[in-house]
């Protein structure tokens, strides 16, 4: 039997066709390698160009992260004038009318001091004291008369003081209720001053000189 001889492919170039292949792997993994490390190096850059930006601008505008100046103080306002800071009180409107100006003689008897209470009010003419009596009757209204007793006048004690709700003669000790005052004559009681014998306005009782002056005779012994 003959020995057949077999022939064996070339070993070395296929040795070189499989470095050559490994090598173009081998590129192929590099390049595929750097091409992922690219965005990580390529934000890094970004990174630190942003902050070179930050760091410039910085350098560049120093003012800007300076604190602010404060603005200067404001001079204090002048006091104004002792003068011109005290200012006259508003006056008040009287609510009524206001008197006459009373006539050398005359009696003016303001109503806001007349009450329940009997008033005394004194005045003297050509050289004789007088008294009228002036009071708010039960009924609110304002009653008037002379503070001498009309039977009494010349025993010197012919006038009145009140006690109680009630006026009393110092000579005889009659007594006279406030109501009575104007309207009661011809006794002995308060000599009456009537409507007619005065005047009334808003805000006061006039008492002419001359009725006045008809007067004193009742009173030349008056309290003496």
């Amino acid at each position: 039997m003959s020995k057949k001889t077999v022939k064996r492919g070339n070993s070395p170039k296929r040795l070189q066709l499989l470095l050559g292949t490994a090598a173009v792997l081998a590129v192929a993994l590099i390049a595929l390698a750097a091409f992922d490390r690219q965005p990580d190096a390529a934000v890094e850059k970004t990174v630190v160009r942003a902050e070179d930006a930050v760091s410039d601008e910085a350098a560049a505008s120093p003012a800007d992260t300076a604190p602010a100046e404060e603005p200067p103080a404001a001079a204090p306002e002048e006091p104004e004038p002792a003068a011109a800071a005290a200012k006259p009180a508003a006056k008040k409107v009287a609510a009524s009318a206001k008197a006459p100006a009373a006539e050398k003689g005359e009696l003016v008897i303001p109503l806001g001091g007349i009450s329940a209470k009997a008033s005394f009010y004194p005045v003297k003419v050509d050289g004789t004291d007088l008294e009228v009596i002036a009071v708010k009757a039960p009924d609110g209204t304002i009653r008037t008369a002379f503070n001498t007793c009309q039977i009494c006048y010349d025993s010197g004690r012919g006038y009145y003081k009140q006690e109680g709700d009630q006026l009393v003669c110092q000579n005889c000790g009659n007594r006279f209720g406030m109501e009575e005052v104007e309207l009661s004559k011809g006794g002995c009681n308060p000599v009456p001053i009537t409507a007619q014998e005065k005047t009334v306005t808003d805000s006061a009782i006039i008492i002419s000189k001359d009725f006045l002056a008809e007067a004193t005779e009742i009173f030349a012994n008056w309290k003496i």
